[in-house]
């Protein structure tokens, strides 16, 4: 396992599936874990179960102000920011474009590319005044490809693998380190709601065709070692057996 002893990471959309994960497997690597969702109670659970080295922020990453906030929380609580876990997002709607509803259209948008740049944003001039650190977004398969329903998810995770690669133009001369993680379909409540839709045939898989979210929770955890410095720059995917023998998820 990675050792983040003295490290602290950020991580948006903590309160359930990979977030939550994240959290958990970061804080036993030993790194102090600031928790950014909008669920409340469910993020103060989370911290709870964590302690002391758990920070819980209130947060709505479509809000600029509101996520600078949490990087200042942050740095002000534990002193520095090593690690921002980009993984805040939704999958809704689920519509074909001439159904659309506009307003919950571009709310996918403001939450998953929006929500990724303000992260970034907030971030960078703590990690550059350090000299270091690591932006990990959680990407998708749908960032590359048309999926029938999803086209505001797959316009915003497009966009969003775009900012890692610009991130990682811009100042990997620097000590940022920008990489996506793409994890295959994971057992969370947005596969749940995919379920739901009927709509694509990603509906229509079994709960047990999905990985557990501790997978990609230990990728991103991987991510931040040396071990994983040859993919800086780019997007990492899950579904790749060799990525995954060498995370530690198969023999």
């Amino acid at each position: 396992m990675t050792d983040l002893t003295g490290k602290v990471a950020l991580i948006t959309g903590a309160s359930r599936g990979i977030g939550a994960a994240a959290a958990r497997i970061f804080a036993e690597a030993g790194a102090s874990v600031a928790l950014v969702s909008r669920s409340n109670e469910a993020l103060a659970s989370l911290a709870g179960e964590i302690g002391q080295s758990a920070l819980a922020i209130p947060c709505e990453v479509s809000r600029y102000w509101e996520v600078q906030a949490a990087v200042s929380a942050t740095v002000q609580t534990f002193g520095r920011l090593d690690v921002l876990i980009n993984n805040a997002g939704v999958i809704e709607p689920i519509t074909h474009l001439a159904d659309a509803d506009p307003e919950a259209w571009c709310q996918a948008i403001d939450i998953n590319l929006k929500g990724v740049f303000h992260g970034m944003r907030a971030a960078l001039p703590v990690m550059l005044d350090q000299g270091t650190g690591s932006v990990l977004t959680v990407s998708s398969g749908a960032a590359h490809g048309p999926v029938e329903g999803w086209s505001a998810y797959c316009a915003s995770k497009a966009g969003a693998a775009m900012l890692t690669r610009s991130l990682d133009k811009e100042y990997a001369h620097l000590g940022i380190r920008a990489i996506g993680l793409s994890p295959g379909t994971v057992q969370t409540e947005m596969q749940r709601v995919i379920k739901d839709s009927g709509v694509n045939p990603v509906s229509k898989l079994d709960w047990n065709d999905h990985i557990p979210p501790e997978w990609p929770a230990k990728a991103l955890l991987w991510l931040c070692g040396v071990e994983a410095d040859e993919f800086v720059g780019q997007e990492v995917s899950l579904r790749d057996e060799d990525i995954r023998r060498r995370v530690g998820l198969v023999e």
